[in-house]
């Protein structure tokens, strides 16, 4: 009787609540829209082997890095299935995620958890990007700019009025700008985060690196 009422309890947990570090397709809360900030990524030991996104004609400035299923608290990952994207596919989302591993990356770590097709799920992710809109100052800045991460925050929220501060994040790599995170529902609208997503930077004052 004690192993039954232990199953039963179990069972009775609701499968969203869960800390998982696998999952099931499609079965998630929300999405975190990850806007990476290329400069950052640029300067760091990772991009001196990224070409296209720190080395080619284009300068970037905030990319989209992922759009990654959630839970209230947690996430999954590679729910399985990946299989191989296509070269087209691929190709078609270098001009927001300039980085084709980066692309196949996201798909089988984050994608194949959203319980889409690839192409559907990059449509997502590509209309979740460009729904936001970059703060003046952050579109092409060819010098440092300083700001408060609560500043930063700020002048996101002005330029998308829909947004709420729950519902934006601010990271940081030490003083440095890493990304921006912007929390959407299932149906890719705003919404709060949840407990785990939360501004990451130290100091009152941080560093936007420019474009290069």
């Amino acid at each position: 009787m004690r192993w039954t009422a232990l199953l039963l309890a179990l069972l009775a947990v609701p499968a969203m609540a869960r800390d998982e570090s696998r999952g099931t397709a499609g079965r998630f809360d929300y999405y975190v829209l990850s806007l990476s900030w290329s400069p950052q990524h640029c300067a760091g030991p990772d991009g001196e082997r990224d070409d296209l996104q720190c080395a080619g004609p284009r300068r970037y400035a905030f990319v989209l890095h992922g759009l990654w299923p959630q839970y209230e608290r947690g996430f999954p990952r590679a729910c399985g299935g990946a299989g191989r994207l296509s070269p087209a596919l691929v190709e078609s989302m270098l001009d927001v995620m300039p980085s084709p591993a980066l692309v196949r990356h996201e798909w089988a770590t984050h994608g194949t958890c959203s319980g889409l097709a690839a192409p559907a799920y990059f449509d997502a992710a590509r209309r979740a990007f460009a729904a936001v809109t970059i703060p003046e100052r952050f579109r092409a800045p060819v010098h440092e700019v300083y700001a408060a991460p609560r500043a930063v925050e700020r002048e996101f929220l002005r330029a998308n009025p829909p947004l709420t501060a729950a519902g934006v994040a601010v990271l940081c790599t030490g003083r440095y700008l890493q990304e921006v995170r912007v929390c959407l529902d299932r149906a890719l609208r705003p919404r709060a985060c949840g407990a785990d997503v939360r501004d990451r930077c130290r100091g009152a004052e941080i560093i936007v690196r420019p474009l290069r």
